[in-house]
């Protein structure tokens, strides 16, 4: 048998040859015997004959020869599978054999020890039986009273002692102790099918939350019992919209692998930063990518800055809020602080040199005040926005304006103007205020930054409140889109904000 196998296969090899000598192309009914032979006898013959073949057959046909290749590989790795499912049931066949007949020793003992005290039982019955009879027989009066009464106290002491006169035979606690049932087994075996690669997870964006440096990822999964873990991967987005190529970057991709619930919360990310998510469904056979998610932390929190109060401003005791007020205690002098008349001004704990951050500033009945950022080395004793060091939103009575380098320009805003939105997208050189109340912007400033700069806030009367460590929210993609100044928001963040010092 063997020879013949082989025979064929030098004879499949003989065919292609001849026709590859003659340069002659076989025409598909050739090409199709070949392979037919080839898959004949390619489970059969010598490798060395496999790859000949490989190499004798035309490029177009050795794809088709790898796939049949390939084929027999899975059908040895089901041979190889089953085998082991066999050896495995062979194996436990073996144990639960042993356990029956040790179980099977182990009850006929008891039942030979049964016996033997059944026996013994008889034997003092019938020693008794035997006395009370040679009783029966005594003619002497007194010695028959004697011998009853010795055979009577024998009687009353085997009862009291044991019912040895009762064997000691459980059949139901002995012989019917366990059981053979294998149904569950057999589903499972029933149920056997070839494994694959998990279907895609899906990140749910809607569940998914953030904070200012850290954000956790939420996803689902039509495989869930199929899957064997998750591996979560992210970076930080450029803006490169071919995500393929992005994939690729494997040294930029952070990992967390052997994940077992569908949700994780990454940690120590950058502040005001968008990011983008892969996860990906694991188990035996292979895994699967989902579909990329874009997610964004949000800016980092910051508050007043006492050091930079002006010594007519109150501060509320959590440093949110800042409050004219002439009779406030009187406070030392620092470099840091607003000190010139009609300077009444405060900067945020924070220096901000990278990132897309968002702050609002809630104004009360304020008419008077300046919202803005400025650098370090911005004055303290003039207004902000009177130097090159500053930028600012500002409304004095009826009018709203925005300044910089001591040049106003007029800007339209609402009187009803109660809470202002701030927008610093440091990486692509904007500063952008908006109504946050309904969603509309007023001023874009392009601004090429070339150190961190603080928030800052002056106010002439009343008060102000800062909420800061928001997200970016969506009216300000929405709105710059459609007045046309949007600029690219999603750009790599690579550091985040400074404590002031």
């Amino acid at each position: 048998m063997e020879a013949s196998k082989t025979s064929a296969a030098v004879d499949v090899v003989k065919l292609h040859r001849i026709c590859m000598n003659r340069q002659a192309t076989p025409n598909k009914s050739m090409k199709a015997l070949i392979l037919l032979l080839y898959a004949d006898v390619a489970n059969d013959a010598a490798p060395s004959l496999v790859c000949l073949g490989s190499l004798l057959l035309p490029s177009s046909m050795s794809a088709v020869h790898l796939s049949i290749v390939n084929t027999a590989m899975h059908e040895a790795k089901l041979v190889e599978e089953c085998d082991e499912l066999v050896e495995i049931i062979r194996q436990r066949k073996q144990v639960i054999a042993v356990k029956i007949k040790e179980s099977k020793v182990m009850k006929l003992r008891k039942l030979a020890q049964q016996i033997a005290n059944c026996r013994q039982c008889l034997e003092r019955s019938s020693a008794l039986i035997t006395q009370a009879e040679l009783s029966l027989k005594e003619n002497d009066h007194t010695r028959f009273l004697q011998t009853a009464r010795n055979v009577a106290e024998r009687v009353a002491m085997a009862t009291a002692s044991s019912q040895v006169l009762i064997p000691d035979v459980n059949l139901n606690e002995a012989f019917d102790n366990f059981a053979l049932d294998f149904s569950r087994e057999k589903k499972i075996l029933e149920g056997l099918d070839y494994l694959t690669a998990p279907n895609p997870p899906s990140i749910r964006e809607e569940l998914c939350t953030a904070s200012h440096d850290t954000i956790t990822v939420h996803w689902t999964s039509e495989d869930e019992f199929s899957v064997t873990s998750y591996e979560l991967q992210y970076t930080i987005y450029t803006g490169q919209t071919n995500f393929i190529s992005l994939y690729n970057s494997v040294d930029s991709w952070m990992i967390v692998p052997n994940i077992k619930q569908n949700h994780y919360t990454v940690h120590g990310l950058q502040s005001g930063t968008r990011y983008i998510f892969f996860v990906k469904a694991i188990n035996q056979a292979g895994s699967r990518n989902s579909e990329p998610a874009r997610l964004k932390t949000n800016s980092q929190p910051f508050k007043l800055d006492p050091k930079t109060a002006h010594k007519k401003l109150r501060l509320s005791n959590d440093c949110l809020t800042m409050e004219k007020d002439e009779s406030s205690l009187k406070k030392s002098h620092t470099p840091e602080r607003f000190s010139g008349t009609g300077s009444y001004g405060a900067a945020g704990n924070v220096f901000i040199d990278s990132g897309c951050h968002y702050w609002e500033v809630l104004l009360g009945a304020s008419t008077w005040y300046a919202l803005g950022v400025a650098y370090k080395s911005a004055p303290k004793n003039e207004w902000s926005g009177k130097n090159s060091s500053s930028w600012v939103f500002s409304r004095c009575n009826n009018n709203f304006l925005v300044r910089h380098n001591n040049k106003d320009s007029i800007v339209e805003a609402s009187l009803q103007l109660r809470r202002v939105g701030v927008l610093l997208d440091y990486d692509n050189n904007a500063l952008s205020f908006y109504d946050a109340m309904n969603s509309q912007h007023i001023y874009t400033f392009d601004v090429s930054f070339m150190l961190p700069v603080a928030p800052t806030f002056m106010i002439w009367n009343k008060s102000l409140m800062v909420m800061s460590g928001l997200p970016v929210p969506d009216f300000v993609d929405c709105n710059e889109q459609q007045e046309g100044i949007c600029r690219q928001q999603e750009s790599p963040y690579v550091s985040g904000m400074k404590g002031c010092h």
